[in-house]
């Protein structure tokens, strides 16, 4: 009598199993499919890398990114970003000057580098005190020789245009606004003073290094215009000095903005006061005409 029925034959280690793994349930050898592989023993494959990635038969291995190429892609992403912000913020909200002059010591010092508001005087009205940066329209300047141009230059201007440098035009000027439309300005009292509309003023921004040599006018500010004045008054050829051309006064439409913080040098970062309490006095002027 045989030890195995015939309907039950033994099954032998080296048995055929199908592709999951499990013994083949029919008793029927699986032909071995090429990749199969018993598990756990290597020397069954005889290739080693012909194992199946585990992403499948079609799956690609991700090639890597060069860290160099990311790092420059993120460097030149994040100097495009600042140079747009820069320029929007130069364009619409503040522009860099410099100060080529004694004219408003001790408020500015020659070279400091100053950030004006380009929101004065719209839509922002002015006040008296603001500290202003206006073309010079009325020549008012010298004119300057344009400089030769320089291998170099077009870096200056392209800082200069994106707002990152400060603009070195010498045909600007900074001086503080005295009289609006409508006030009667006039120089001087007993003391020395400057009034508005007859009110005395106390000029706490004066230069304190000299007292300011008595200057006669008597004017009065028309619409559209202003009165400025230099707070160094000694060394300051302001609305004083050229009556002679539209009366002294500085067109409205000509200022650029108002000086909000001087940006350099470290030491002297500070914001700009327009001195209200000086004016706090003076009363509403009659309408310009």
């Amino acid at each position: 009598m045989p030890d195995k029925a015939p309907e039950n034959p033994e099954r032998y280690d080296d048995d055929a199993r199908v592709s999951d793994g499990t013994a083949s349930s029919a008793g029927v050898v699986e032909p071995r499919q090429p990749n199969d592989a018993a598990p756990g023993n290597a020397g069954d494959s005889g290739d080693a890398g012909s194992r199946v990635p585990a992403g499948g038969a079609h799956a690609v291995e991700k090639p890597r990114r060069n860290p160099v190429l990311v790092w420059v892609k993120e460097i030149v992403t994040v100097v495009a970003i600042a140079l747009v912000l820069s320029f929007l913020l130069k364009t619409f909200l503040f522009r860099a000057f410099y100060i080529p002059s004694e004219s408003m010591e001790s408020t500015l010092d020659v070279n400091d580098r100053i950030f004006i508001n380009l929101l004065v005087p719209e839509p922002f009205a002015l006040q008296h005190g603001d500290v202003v940066v206006f073309k010079d329209s009325q020549n008012w300047l010298t004119p300057v020789a344009k400089k030769p141009a320089g291998p170099m230059d077009w870096v200056g201007d392209a800082l200069e245009f994106v707002g990152l440098a400060a603009d070195d035009n010498e045909q600007h000027l900074v001086k503080r606004v005295i009289g609006l439309p409508g006030d009667r300005v006039s120089c001087c009292d007993a003391q020395g003073r400057v009034s508005i509309n007859g009110v005395p003023l106390d000029e706490t921004y004066i230069n304190p290094a000299e007292v300011p040599q008595p200057n006669p006018f008597d004017i009065v500010v028309p619409e559209g215009k202003v009165w400025v004045m230099g707070d160094n008054r000694n060394h300051s050829a302001d609305s004083r000095a050229h009556q002679e051309t539209n009366g002294g006064f500085v067109n409205i439409e000509d200022i650029e903005g108002k000086a909000t913080v001087i940006a350099w040098p470290v030491n002297r970062w500070t914001i700009l006061d327009n001195h209200q309490d000086v004016f706090r006095d003076v009363p509403e002027s009659a309408p310009a005409k």
